[in-house]
């Protein structure tokens, strides 16, 4: 690990004039950082500390609207009885991320913004697409955990539980940077491979999420994972009902993966378990299994299909 300064920012302002310095990079809960680090993947000049700066930890019901802060812990999102009410689903992803120590100090803000698992692109050794090279070691290698959409390029998928869940509920983000403020819609955050297969996101240098905006919807999360006490999803998914249904699988591509035929089929009508098992095949439509990720398919379909019923009130 090379060395780096460590800035201890007063406010927001201070935090974003620190973070759009070249080679700068923010810490919230440190997790997922702290292990890039390790890794090598990252090798920051100056290390900026967000976990200290006030006002940026509110949980504020407004209306039909949920208003959270960007260092709102997984903890906190998995027990207040405010966040659980206005989107179960949230609570859930949230509840079942990682373990209670971690779930402590990892942050909303970094769960939404953490980098991809893959093992190549965390390996050292390996000079993926993602991190500027011209090849993909997973897609002819092991991919067991690998994407099933959108893995032509970077079978990658999207590590964050608590993007599925918000993807589901169309939540919103508040972005500030250099620039100014402004803001993007869940599904217009995230950064499909075609076109970036380097980012994730769109966040820009010195840029943080300052504030997630989670309509307050019938919801409902569901975690499919080897072992039960913590692990990585195997398969994952997140259901909002409404109007506008969402379908949204998780562990299953680059982003979070919207089923916009199940929604279409679930729309104006009682969730039961016929048509919950009719969606969840239709979500699956169209999937690309890769040569060591063929169960996951069968694995999702069951994920959508338990959120289905729980949403609906069913399960």
């Amino acid at each position: 690990m090379k060395a780096f300064v460590w800035v201890e920012p007063e406010d927001l302002q201070g935090a974003i004039a620190a973070g759009a310095q070249p080679k700068a990079l923010f810490k919230a809960g440190g997790v997922d950082v702290g292990d890039r680090l390790k890794e090598h993947l990252d090798e920051p000049s100056t290390l900026v500390n967000l976990r200290r700066l006030n006002g940026l930890d509110f949980v504020n019901p407004d209306g039909g609207t949920l208003r959270l802060g960007p260092l709102v812990t997984l903890a906190t999102l998995a027990d207040d009885a405010r966040i659980r009410k206005a989107a179960p689903a949230l609570a859930d992803a949230a509840a079942a991320a990682a373990t209670p120590q971690i779930r402590n100090v990892a942050t909303l803000g970094g769960n939404i913004a953490q980098r991809p698992r893959c093992w190549y692109f965390r390996k050292e050794d390996f000079h993926c697409r993602r991190k500027g090279g011209s090849e993909c070691f997973a897609i002819e290698g092991q991919n067991e955990m690998h994407a099933v959409f959108d893995n032509d390029l970077c079978p990658i998928v999207h590590p964050s539980g608590t993007a599925t869940a918000l993807a589901a509920l169309g939540a919103s983000l508040v972005l500030k940077g250099p620039g100014g403020e402004r803001t993007v819609g869940i599904d217009d955050f995230f950064i499909r491979p075609e076109r970036d297969v380097t980012r994730e996101n769109v966040l820009q240098p010195g840029e943080l999420i300052v504030e997630v905006r989670v309509p307050s919807r019938a919801s409902a999360y569901v975690k499919l994972m080897e072992k039960q006490s913590f692990d990585w999803p195997l398969a994952e998914a997140a259901v909002a009902l409404g109007d506008e249904p969402r379908v949204v699988l998780g562990a299953a591509a680059p982003v979070p993966w919207r089923a916009p035929k199940a929604e279409a089929m679930i729309k104006g009508h009682k969730i039961d378990e016929a048509l919950a098992a009719q969606a969840a095949k239709a979500a699956l439509e169209g999937a690309k299994p890769l040569q060591h990720n063929g169960y996951k398919v069968p694995l999702l379909e069951a994920a959508v299909k338990r959120a289905l019923l729980a949403a609906g009130g069913a399960a």
